[in-house]
């Protein structure tokens, strides 16, 4: 299935213009700063996790399961806000925010005394992955030429996946150290295990501190602009990226579909029948993209390679294999999304997740260890990372009205990560009851499932103007 313009329809506006690309890559790039720090906050969890467990105390599933997901809560209330908040005050100044709130946190959580002012720490730090995760990839395509936008939304998951690594990295470095075999009260006792995890968290502080800077760089988006009545403003931000030619027929087909709306936007026009079809497709994609399982890896390492015969130092440099080959795959997505196109990588990762999770489960249930293990995790990784992980965002970005899509958005980014909190929350207590072969087995159930839905649901929207996707979609 696919979106195909009408015969007499004019071509997208960036269509033979001379487009500004140093310019445009810069901008989108600076705006995806927002996704590396989503991916370093949200995974340097993982390598902390054995220490800052040990230092609190935590030894039940459900207290383990809440210190790894508390921050959910946060990104729920950062993405449900970044809705509103920024079709009042733009993209742009809520992605400065979110950076600020980066600052604060990582440094608040570097510093946490106890395990509630951790959890508090971590909650906060969750609105700035909030914002961050809606609002990086919803900029940038609505600066993005059509034919490119793919791509660039993509660079938005490049950086999370660069985020992960470095976080993954300094995660390893800092406790290269650690003696193998060392005993749980050597880890608690030791500099590992009452600083170094601090310095993770910490040292985020950093990149947050050059996305803020470097977010007064870039314009707002002309489209937020457009339908707020700035439309000189939107015109020349256009024209800079594309040209005056450009810049007249981009700005014509935003304002098309705005037809009078006004910069209020009513969350109940998200209701509207005509609408329903596609919040439902987004909304489902983005649950789909966390019950695939796959940030169970990320979260949920030291327990994964653990039970595959690996002890804690085999851990941390197995953790930095699977930030190495998502890095690598996810070049793979971005030399490919506007090529073979939205459609065809979401059924290949839905699939080919499905068969890896049932061999993983057969690995664990006949008690395989060590290498075959460890390369079906990279495999489920590798297949994550050039499909679901890059491609839900694009067509998230892309597929609603450009009159509600601020609050479309956060409607879909809530919805992923309401779901992320529960595949995060639950791991522990699936992996105590199912063990870890019938909790990935519940995974290929679920990405089977998913496979069937993106087949009959998601249409395929590669080189169409956002305008020309709307009227396609919502009719």
């Amino acid at each position: 299935m696919s979106i195909s313009a009408p015969e007499t329809a004019p071509a997208p506006p960036d269509e033979g213009a001379r487009l500004r690309l140093g310019l445009i890559w810069m901008i989108s790039i600076t705006a995806a700063l927002g996704g590396l720090l989503f991916g370093y906050d949200w995974v340097v969890i993982g390598g902390a996790k054995p220490f800052f467990e040990r230092f609190f105390a935590l030894t039940s599933a459900s207290a383990r399961g809440w210190a790894n997901s508390c921050a959910l809560i946060g990104c729920l209330a950062g993405a449900m806000a970044a809705g509103a908040l920024s079709d009042r005050f733009g993209r742009k100044r809520l992605l400065m925010a979110s950076a600020l709130i980066f600052v604060a946190t990582s440094i608040g959580n570097g510093l946490a005394p106890n395990f509630t002012v951790f959890v508090i720490w971590r909650i906060l730090g969750g609105t700035a992955i909030g914002l961050a995760s809606n609002l990086s990839p919803l900029y940038i395509a609505e600066i993005a030429p059509a034919r490119m936008r793919g791509r660039l939304v993509s660079v938005n998951q490049l950086t999370v996946v660069i985020g992960i690594l470095l976080a993954q990295f300094i995660n390893w470095w800092l406790v290269r150290g650690l003696p193998a075999g060392a005993s749980d009260a050597f880890i608690r006792d030791s500099w590992y295990g009452t600083t170094g995890w601090r310095w993770m968290f910490g040292l985020t502080a950093i990149p947050a501190a050059l996305f803020f800077v470097g977010m007064f760089l870039v314009p707002e988006s002309p489209r937020w602009l457009a339908k707020n009545g700035k439309k000189e403003r939107a015109r020349k931000i256009l024209a800079r990226l594309g040209g005056d030619a450009y810049a007249g027929s981009a700005l014509a087909d935003i304002e098309s579909t705005l037809k009078g709306e006004t910069e209020k936007v009513d969350f109940r026009a998200l209701f509207d029948r005509r609408l329903r079809r596609v919040l439902v497709l987004g909304i489902v994609l983005a649950v789909f993209q966390q019950w695939c399982g796959i940030n169970v890896i990320f979260n949920y390492a030291e327990e994964i390679f653990r039970a595959a015969g690996y002890d804690i130092s085999s851990v941390l440099s197995n953790i930095a294999w699977t930030g190495s080959v998502n890095l690598a795959f996810t070049f793979v997505a971005l030399a490919t999304v506007d090529r073979r196109g939205r459609r065809p990588l979401m059924l290949f990762g839905s699939a080919g997740l499905a068969l890896i999770y049932t061999a993983m489960g057969i690995g664990y249930a006949a008690g395989l260890n060590g290498a075959p293990m460890l390369l079906l995790v990279l495999a489920a990784i590798a297949c994550y990372a050039m499909s679901l992980a890059p491609v839900v965002w694009v067509v998230i970005s892309e597929i609603f009205p450009n009159r509600i899509r601020g609050a479309a958005t956060a409607v879909a980014t809530t919805a992923l990560w309401a779901a992320c909190f529960v595949l995060t929350f639950t791991f522990p207590l699936l992996n105590k009851g199912l063990g870890p072969a019938g909790t990935f087995g519940l995974y290929a159930l679920i990405c089977a499932a998913g496979y069937v839905f993106i087949r009959a649901r998601l249409p395929e929207t590669k080189g169409q103007s956002l305008e020309a996707i709307e009227k396609e979609l919502v009719r």
